[in-house]
């Protein structure tokens, strides 16, 4: 066992299901998701500086890479955890945090969540030899960028938009959200993109797997628990709103003005 635990990649994810699968026992005896996407944006954080700290190279591109991951999980976490003590409550748990079982599969997948997303930051941390930077690095570094103003731009107007009274039973049709009903998501697509993108230069052969990272993020947001969710729950308060139906008709779901 000592052996494989030197390979990093191993020890994240040995580490990354030890975190979730604790807090699991916590948030399941309480039975509570108060904490649930704090502990996934912790996670993130906690594995980009640990794996930054066992490869003991601290190179450039190192460090900007994992920068950028602490950054995300930073803002993330804290954004969300604060909605959650202000709502009380997150829907998506309705009917799993009375459910051992279900609410088990769920820290289980953000656990699967964490590490396929950081891949290619763990593989750059990993890495032994320099290589200097390329025009990947600064495509990658931009796009990341782009995708975490998207996200915190669009998790600013929404949030501002729903803590004004007269909103109570309006939707946003303003801002980020005038050309996609879901800027949000697609900000954090991008910035993931982005990070795969800064990492590729120094992968050889089958690390270019880690690509999963990015189609893994969206195949989660657009086909899962993200947008789907979002959109029922959207017609089920909204359905009988002209207006809404003439959003929905006109607003790109994701990219503006293509999807």
């Amino acid at each position: 066992m000592a052996g494989y635990m030197d390979n990093m990649l191993v020890r994240s994810f040995v580490y990354d299901l030890a975190i979730q699968w604790g807090l699991f026992g916590v948030a399941a005896y309480f039975q509570t998701e108060k904490f649930y996407d704090l502990a996934g944006s912790g996670t993130f954080v906690f594995l980009a500086l640990q794996s930054l700290k066992w490869g003991e190279t601290y190179f450039l591109r190192q460090k900007i890479q994992s920068g950028m991951v602490v950054t995300w999980g930073i803002r993330l976490g804290l954004f969300l955890f604060t909605r959650i003590l202000k709502d009380g409550h997150d829907s998506r748990f309705n009917n799993v945090r009375n459910n051992p079982k279900r609410f088990f599969i769920y820290w289980t997948v953000q656990a699967l969540w964490v590490w396929l997303t950081l891949l290619p930051t763990l593989l750059v941390n990993s890495n032994k030899k320099d290589k200097d930077l390329t025009k990947r690095d600064y495509v990658g570094w931009s796009l990341w960028l782009l995708g975490f103003l998207c996200e915190a731009i669009a998790d600013h107007q929404k949030s501002a938009f729903r803590s004004n009274p007269d909103n109570a039973k309006q939707f946003i049709n303003t801002g980020l959200w005038s050309i996609s009903r879901h800027p949000n998501y697609l900000g954090e697509i991008m910035l993931w993109t982005g990070l795969f993108i800064s990492a590729s230069p120094v992968m050889s052969s089958n690390q270019h797997l880690s690509v999963i990272s990015p189609f893994f993020v969206a195949f989660l947001l657009t086909r899962v628990s993200g947008i789907p969710m979002l959109e029922r729950k959207g017609l089920k308060r909204y359905g009988d709103n002209p207006a809404y139906m003439e959003y929905i008709k006109k607003t790109a779901v994701l990219i503006p003005y293509i999807y």
